[in-house]
């Protein structure tokens, strides 16, 4: 068991006070009541104290014990037991098995004798029932065998209540409402009087040992058990709390909240009920009497009186704390609870929570310490200024007083060592990182953040850059010189940005893509500044660097104006012709930005279009200089160029087709006169310069699009006669042509086609078209049918819902009237209404025009 300094022994009443020379004078029992201290010696007398507490300016407390009176009561006897009934003044008195009636004051018997006689031991109700506060209730053990009886004592006069008998002779009592708590011969048990219903506790053996039966609180009592155990129970009959260990021969115990104190013949014995350990041992001689009076706890031996004065909870917590006992401390922290008033106990709670949370974080005890820190809600710059620099300069942060740890810095905290150091470190990062977001941060949320990049810094740690790019506090001042100072250069231009300097943090991660600086942290970094060119919304920093970028890496460099969104654009003025001429130094960045204008923006104009198809043109020319392959490169133009040329139809026809005559590109000429509708020349080219019949065909198709089926079919009909043009025979324009009509059949009127094909040729060469056409030709005439036939069914359908509408055949005659006018019709020609009345043509025409008749308008589905 650990020491604690839970009590401190000091002397009440000396010897000499109470006897003098007297050796023979004993005391045999002891009454306190406020000041008033009562002694019952076993001469028969009864003596009166005062007792003054003293405390000194160094926090010593005395007593000083003033003799009031002393009485003798005249029986010879000794005085066995003494109870205040402060609300009567009555002292009551046991002595010769009676209890007699004193005034407190001058220890006067009450003028009517009223006394209970044939008592062995009392005690008092202390939650009575009667609920008379001018009367006490007693309990006595009566010299009956097993007989307990109940009084009710007022000023000056005793009435028994209640008479009890028990399965076994009473050796002890303790009362609580109705229940009897008894020590009986080899048992404890409880007992409602009221009731009659008893229960069994445990066995206990009174002949070897004296048996104790304490009221310590509202229907709960503190016994002595069996193998030395101090056991609690409950009225209910059971305990709520696990037993104490005392010794064997207990001599009493009492209660001094959250202690229980014990005497045995050499040692008074402090145990905690909040852990049932062993607190405190005092060494006391030849103590005989152990009680507790409203919170004061006495002991005496038989010449002299001493009070067991406890050391304030928060003392003994901060001792607890100070040897490192940090759950023995928190213990009895939270046992302090019911002594201390609400407010004063959470401020007291809460300090010594963030104390043992220093205590851990010193021992390394991180996820303890945290908890802590946690609940305790702690402030956390009490933390973060343990780590020496980290507060930034400007915090006004001033540590608690009292200091909540003896540490003036991790320096002393670690001894040095670097590896708890950087223990420390981590768990600060991990703290910090937990709290920055929550309650704990608010107000000093620069605090943290500082620290945290600080921290992050040092060690080199992943997270700088998240803490950079996500919202953060981080004071500028401070985190720029700790990040120069560690060469976080490319962490640094982060922050710049984050604070609006965006040209400080270009000119850094300038220096460091230039090796002006070094800091490795991205690789990429100039892939970085490209990308945070093109979202930069400050048009004279895109300008002021787009130079450096495009020496760099014209086709990477280009980005900072093509991936830049149309909004910034428009919003910065920044004009196509200005990024065009920037670019004229730099010949493949402008052919990307060009095709991003007009492939990707897809930008209607001529300049634009003209210009790139003219840049493709130069350089495809310029490559045929150099070889005379087409190398990838060349391939890749030329597709480019040719599918720019086809989609096209913005750039200026005749200049690009003047750029290119007298050049092999034929088929560049072929689309170019395409464009320009002169298609048997583009034709000729594909055909006879090029001798490229597939594309001659893929020409027809692609020119086609989108228009009627009259103008494919004239191109298809172009293409075959220019196959077939007189001049010498050549055998495979006589297999294209035959291929064509073969494998294209739909698309040729084979009417027109047998006027064309020489006579010479035969039915089987052309039996693919021929079948195909005699199929299309079957196909078309009778999907006409079918369609006449619907058109057919449709218009019979009408017809029968005509004759349905008309209905049934209206009779007229000359004995019908016009409905307005009450006229025969004189002509066969009438407005009939939907009510199924008729009128003259000319009256229903008047009423259409009468506004004021209030007739129905006739529908418009009038029959005549």
């Amino acid at each position: 068991t650990m020491s604690v300094k839970a009590f401190k022994l000091v002397s009440a009443v000396e010897r000499e006070m109470l006897m003098g020379d007297k050796n023979y004078i004993n005391i045999e029992c002891i009454e306190c009541c406020g000041k008033n201290l009562y002694i019952g010696t076993n001469d028969c007398f009864i003596y009166h104290f005062l007792l003054d507490e003293k405390v000194s300016t160094a926090g010593k407390i005395t007593f000083a014990a003033t003799k009031q009176l002393h009485k003798y009561l005249g029986l010879k006897k000794p005085v066995s037991e003494l109870k205040a009934a402060s609300a009567l003044t009555r002292l009551l008195v046991l002595c010769d098995n009676t209890i007699t009636l004193v005034n407190m004051i001058n220890l006067e018997p009450v003028p009517t004798g009223a006394r209970i006689k044939g008592a062995v031991t009392f005690t008092l109700n202390e939650n009575p029932v009667s609920g008379d506060p001018f009367c006490v209730e007693v309990c006595i053990i009566s010299v009956k065998r097993r007989t307990i009886q109940m009084f009710m004592v007022f000023e000056d006069r005793v009435q028994i209540v209640k008479e009890v008998f028990t399965p076994e002779q009473p050796c002890a009592v303790a009362v609580d409402g109705y229940y009897l708590c008894l020590a009986l011969t080899t048992q404890y048990i409880i007992l409602n009087y009221n009731t009659g219903v008893s229960q069994d506790l445990f066995p206990y053996c009174s002949d070897e040992k004296r048996p104790i039966v304490k009221r310590i609180g509202r229907q709960e009592f503190l016994l002595a058990g069996p193998g030395g155990l101090g056991m609690f129970a409950t009225v209910d009959g059971i305990s709520q709390r696990a037993p104490v260990h005392w010794s064997e021969n207990v001599i009493g115990a009492a209660l001094c909240f959250p202690y229980v104190v014990a005497l045995d013949d050499e040692f008074i014995t402090v145990h905690s009920m909040l852990d049932q350990q062993q607190k405190q041992t005092l060494p006391f001689k030849e103590g005989h009497i152990l009680q507790d009076f409203e919170g004061k706890v006495i002991v005496a031996t038989n010449k002299g009186v001493y009070i067991l004065v406890p050391l304030p909870l928060e003392k003994q917590i901060q001792d607890l704390l100070a040897s490192h006992r940090v759950e023995e401390a928190l213990v009895l922290a939270k046992g302090a609870r019911r002594n201390i008033p609400k407010e004063k106990f959470q401020v007291m709670y809460k300090r010594i929570l963030q104390q043992a949370g220093f205590i851990q974080f010193a021992q390394l005890q991180f996820l303890e310490a945290k908890e802590l820190f946690r609940s305790g809600q702690l402030d956390v710059r009490e933390l973060i200024s343990l780590y020496p620099f980290l507060l930034p300069t400007s915090s006004s942060f001033i540590r608690s007083h009292p200091p909540l740890h003896e540490y003036a810095d991790l320096n002393q905290l670690t001894q040095g060592d670097q590896e708890k150091m950087t223990k420390c470190k981590r768990f600060l990062m991990s703290y910090l990182n937990e709290v920055r977001s929550t309650e704990v941060a608010n107000g000093y949320k620069e605090d943290i953040d500082t620290a945290l990049l600080k921290l992050y810094a040092e060690a080199n740690h992943e997270s700088l850059l998240d803490l950079l790019v996500s919202e953060n506090f981080c004071l500028l001042t401070d985190s720029a010189a700790w990040l120069e100072k560690h060469k976080k250069y490319f962490a640094l231009g982060l922050l710049y940005h984050y604070n609006g300097q965006d040209a400080a943090a270009l000119q850094l991660w300038v220096k460091i893509v230039d090796g002006d600086i070094q800091d490795s942290t991205r690789s990429d970094l100039y892939e970085y500044i490209v990308d945070f060119l093109t979202f930069c919304s400050d048009q004279d920093l895109v300008w002021k660097y787009s130079e450096w970028i495009l020496q760099k890496n014209e086709e990477i460099g280009v980005q900072i104006f093509t991936k830049r969104s149309l909004e910034e654009q428009e919003k910065n003025n920044i004009s196509p012709d200005d990024i065009i001429s920037c670019l004229n130094k730099y010949p493949k960045a402008r052919v990307k930005y060009l095709e991003h204008i007009v492939l990707e923006r897809k930008i209607q104009k001529e300049k634009y279009h003209t210009h790139l198809a003219v840049l493709y043109l130069e350089a495809i020319l310029q490559l045929k200089s150099v070889t005379t392959d087409n190398c990838t490169e060349t391939t890749e133009l030329l597709l480019k160029l040719r599918s720019l040329l086809q989609k096209s139809d913005l750039y200026r026809i005749r200049f690009i087709l003047d750029k290119i005559q007298g050049t092999d590109l034929h088929m560049e000429s072929a689309i170019l006169y395409g464009k320009l509708e002169e298609h048997e020349k583009a034709l000729h080219i594909l055909v006879h310069e090029l001798k490229d019949f597939h594309a001659a065909e893929e020409y027809c198709v692609w020119n086609s699009e989108g228009r009627e089926v009259q103008y494919r079919r004239r191109l298809f009909h172009l293409l075959l006669s220019v196959y077939l043009s007189p001049g010498p025979s050549d055998r495979a324009l006589v297999v294209a042509a035959v291929d064509l009509l073969n494998n294209h059949a739909a698309e040729f009127d084979a009417g027109l086609v047998l006027q064309l094909v020489p006579d010479s040729w035969s039915v089987q060469l052309l039996s693919p078209f021929l079948a195909g056409a005699v199929r299309q030709s079957i196909h078309t005439k009778r999907m006409t049918q079918v369609a006449l036939g619907l058109a057919q069914a449709e218009n019979l359908l009408y017809k029968h819902e005509k004759v349905k509408h008309k209905g049934a055949p209206i009779l007229l005659s000359d004995k019908k009237v016009c409905q307005m006018c009450q006229n025969p019709f004189c002509e066969p020609v009438f407005v009939r209404y939907p009510n199924g009345s008729v009128a003259h043509t000319h009256c229903a025409a008047d009423r259409h025009l009468n506004s004021n008749v209030t007739h129905h308008s006739p529908s418009s589905s009038n029959q005549t």
